[in-house]
């Protein structure tokens, strides 16, 4: 077992509890235990700290994983380091906290969304973002559904979520000292994650079985608890499926198109039949993005088996209880299919269906008898849904214009297709010193309140030198947090002692410091601040108004033009006259984004407009005081008031890509220049930039409660799953 420096020997730790703090040495151990068990623990800061204080150097070395921390310790050595850290009172702290939330009856659903309570709302979802220590996602779409599921639990809203397990993740990332892309694939051990298999109510394990064409499909059922929402994830690693059928579910995205079919099989039809064999009868079905459109058809057979419906009558029960979710304004991004890839491996459902080749088809085409067209998913999840929103307002008229031609009586403003803009849980995106400030001047029990108005406005009560001093703080940490990591780096790639010891002391927290972090599509323009150099080099080495900036992403393993611009940033470092004010830290994950949105002076984002669907890392830059320096697209569309932030351009996009790129290069540099740097670098005597301290919170105050995942969760009850399961209908945006 490895123990840190700091643990005390038995002989010489205190043996007991303090006093009126009753806890037997395996007591106190299985209330570690049963924290850890619970995702809960994940956004609650009072936990994660009790957790590194354990043990803070295999803390960090676990990547923050209390499973396989816990298990380095017996009850008695946990015992003599609670005794030692005084951890006894936190401990039994948290652990009461986490029963009277599971046991809380009186939350915000029980008053607004009852009906559900005998109807839960089924999520699904491709990936699944909760942690940085459960690798089953791989960006935005996978942050997103954990936000989802988290404010679920949080607003008590009756919600079951289903996914797969991917025990190889999304890939590690790896930069030769040439700034090429390489991908890592590491095996996960169940035994190391908070997952036990799912019971029947029977009590035995639950595996289903999915027919294809050419043999039947098995994946065993997980269970997670993610608060009070529970968390199945399917798992084709199992005996029963050929060899390569076992790998099936090994990584996130990775194989060609009939991995991704079979595994979109196995999302869709697989997750619906772990419902049944579950005992659970949901009342609604969330379909997040197309990846698990093939739900629907898996409801409408039970529907024909149990109730004797034909096709048709069963359709139309099950689209009024369908909710479908588009996150996706390009389209080379919708999940397309070969009919001979559809017919192998939805063949036997068809069967059941009592429906044609061609019937199977037309559901997924935007011209049902065009022979020509692939199977889309994003396609048979519209026509099979009748409440279908894109993810933010201007995404909304996108969609809509994208998706026109499959009700093409109807005008374009009049297309079924809303809008619920995506949002943020703001407890786990919070850093810890900004949650201590909010406390001291918020209402009491404000978390509880995150999505009202009026608890933001008291933003402007906090003292301007107060707030200033708490990002100071923070944007410390990032820096400590990016030497660290790119040292690691250097060691790594076996570099000179003088480039590992320039790594331990690059960026400055004086300097005005930019992020960029996200994945490297190439329409998200990571290197449009690099079009003009010889500009960029001016605006980093000004001697009175320096600025550095910070990079971080992934390329998809086969975006070969994704990788060309990651290479293109990580070798900035090797240009001298860049002076070391352009970073990339490796491996982009939660950890390493939360340390970005947290630390940044200011969040940088340029897509190429409209297709950044919504966006939500600046959305969390907000909470912590950053400001967002972005193209009005996306969220930041609908929340730039010309107080909170800086616009990049006004909002126009020419017809011809590179005329956009040109034209919206400058206009990033001017407002870097003329606005972004003037307000950071505008100081009094005592060295408080007042414009910008306010300026940040005007973005507090307007944007942290409507970009909050807890008002997207009440609009999609309120105006989704509330009607979807009888309830009283609201009109969706």
């Amino acid at each position: 077992m490895t123990q840190s420096s700091t643990l005390m020997s038995p002989e010489t730790a205190p043996k007991k509890p303090p006093p009126g703090v009753e806890l037997s040495a395996q007591s106190l151990y299985d209330k570690c235990w049963a924290l850890a068990r619970n995702l809960w623990w994940t956004w609650h800061p009072e936990v994660i700290n009790l957790f590194r204080d354990l043990d803070p150097i295999r803390w960090r070395q676990l990547d923050h994983n209390p499973i396989t921390l816990l298990k380095e310790f017996t009850p008695e050595r946990l015992e003599i380091r609670a005794a030692e850290m005084v951890l006894y009172s936190r401990i039994n702290h948290a652990h009461r906290r986490l029963k009277e939330y599971m046991a809380e009856k009186q939350t915000w659903s029980a008053t607004e969304a009852g009906v559900l309570g005998a109807k839960p709302v089924a999520y699904f979802s491709a990936e699944f973002g909760i942690h940085e220590s459960l690798p089953i996602y791989s960006g935005g779409l996978g942050v997103l559904s954990g936000d989802h599921i988290k404010s679920a639990s949080g607003l008590g809203v009756p919600l079951v979520a289903i996914g797969l397990f991917y025990d190889q993740g999304y890939f590690r990332q790896r930069l030769d000292e040439k700034g090429h892309q390489s991908e890592l694939y590491q095996d996960t051990n169940v035994e190391d994650l908070p997952m036990e298999p799912a019971l029947s109510p029977e009590d035995e394990p639950i595996t289903v079985r999915i027919e294809t064409r050419k043999g039947d499909l098995f994946a065993k059922v997980w269970l997670m608890n993610v608060g009070r929402v529970k968390l199945y994830l399917l798992d084709c690693d199992v005996e029963g499926n050929k060899a390569e059928d076992r790998e099936l579910t090994s990584r996130l995205y990775g194989g060609d198109e009939r991995t991704r079919v079979r595994q979109e099989l196995v999302l869709g039809v697989g997750g619906v039949r772990a419902l049944r064999a579950l005992g659970i009868t949901p009342g609604v079905y969330h379909l997040n993005e197309g990846h698990s459109a093939f739900a629907p058809l898996e409801v409408i057979r039970e529907r024909m088996h149990l109730d004797g419906r034909t096709f048709d009558d069963a359709l139309r029960e099950v689209s009024q209880q369908t909710v479908f979710t588009t996150h996706t304004p390009v389209p080379a991004g919708h999940d397309r299919f070969r009919g001979d890839l559809v017919e192998e491996h939805l063949g036997p459902l068809r069967d059941s269906l009592h429906i044609s080749y061609d019937q199977l088809m037309g559901l997924g085409r935007v011209e049902p008898q065009n022979g020509e067209e692939p199977f889309c998913m994003t396609v048979v999840g519209l026509k099979l849904s009748r409440r279908a929103n894109a993810v933010s307002s201007l995404h909304g008229h996108v969609t809509r214009r994208m998706w026109s031609n499959l009700w093409p009586w109807r005008v374009e403003e009049e297309i079924p297709i809303g809008h619920i803009t995506n949002g943020v849980h703001i407890p786990s995106w919070l850093a810890w010193q900004m949650q201590q400030l909010y406390d001291r001047y918020f209402p009491a029990n404000w978390m509880r309140r995150m999505g009202e108005p009026e608890v933001w406005q008291r933003i402007y009560d906090v003292d301007p030198g107060e707030l200033w001093e708490t990002h100071v703080a923070l944007k410390s940490l990032l820096l400590q947090f990016v030497r660290r990591r790119v040292a690691r780096q250097c060691r790594r790639r076996g570099e000179s002692d003088e480039a590992i010891e320039t790594a331990r002391t690059i960026l400055d927290p004086n300097i005005l410091t930019i992020g960029f972090g996200r994945r490297f599509a190439t329409y998200k323009r990571a290197t449009l601040i690099m079009r003009d150099q010889e500009r960029l080099w001016k605006i980093l080495n000004d001697t009175e108004r320096p600025v550095q900036i910070v990079f971080s992403g992934k390329a998809h393993p086969k975006d070969e033009p994704g990788k060309k611009f990651i290479q293109e940033i990580a070798t900035a470092r090797l240009n001298k006259g860049f002076n070391n004010r352009v970073v990339f830290v490796e491996d982009y994950d939660i950890n390493v984004g939360r340390h970005l949105i947290q630390g940044v002076d200011v969040w940088l984002n340029n897509p190429r407009r409209p297709l950044e669907a919504s966006g939500t890392s600046g959305q969390k830059v907000v909470l912590n005081g950053g400001l967002n320096f972005s193209i009005l697209d996306g969220w930041w569309a609908e929340a730039y008031d010309g107080q909170n932030g800086f616009a990049i351009g006004k909002g126009f996009s020419h017809v011809n890509d590179e005329m956009t790129d040109g034209r919206d290069g400058d206009y990033l540099y001017a407002t870097l220049e003329n606005e972004v740097i003037p307000t950071f670098y505008d100081r009094d005597v005592d060295g408080l930039p007042h414009r910008w301290i306010r300026m940040m919170m005007n973005s507090i105050a307007s944007c942290a409660w409507r970009f909050s995942a807890h008002r997207m969760v009440m609009d999609y009850t309120r105006v989704c799953y509330v009607p979807a399961a009888g309830g009283r209908s609201c009109d969706m945006p």
